[in-house]
């Protein structure tokens, strides 16, 4: 596929590239944080008796964490494919239709690999 003629030259792309990059390194270290401080909880109260309101509310926070967790896999995971869009040269295309992505949603989402009704169309089916 050719490049669109909405501006996606190799400038846009190198940019695009080194944003989805240091994307990828944030969300990488935020889910590393969330998983030492759930390590450091369970090893300062893992011993301890807990009363039933306690513990519905660390089950309500493993729910967050893990909700949060599933947020991060999802988009690293669309962060790792648009990279590999750009090593196969069809970044800014859809993955399900391959209709171009416009180049204000690519500058919006870097990680854009549908089109905002393909992306409405998936979040529904979740």
């Amino acid at each position: 596929m050719s490049d669109q003629s909405s501006g996606l030259n190799e400038a846009f792309i190198a940019k695009q590239r080194a944003r989805l990059e240091a994307l990828q390194r944030e969300l990488l270290a935020g889910e590393a944080d969330i998983l030492a401080n759930e390590r450091t909880f369970e090893e300062e109260h893992g011993d301890e008796a807990r009363e039933f309101e306690e513990e519905g509310q660390r089950l309500e926070q493993e729910l967050a964490d893990q909700a949060l967790r599933d947020a991060y896999h999802r988009r690293l995971a669309d962060i790792q494919r648009a990279l590999e869009k750009i090593a196969d040269g069809t970044y800014g295309y859809s993955d399900e239709s391959g209709e171009p992505i416009p180049i204000e949603r690519l500058e919006a989402v870097p990680e854009a690999i549908l089109t905002v009704e393909e992306q409405a169309a998936r979040e529904a089916r979740r």
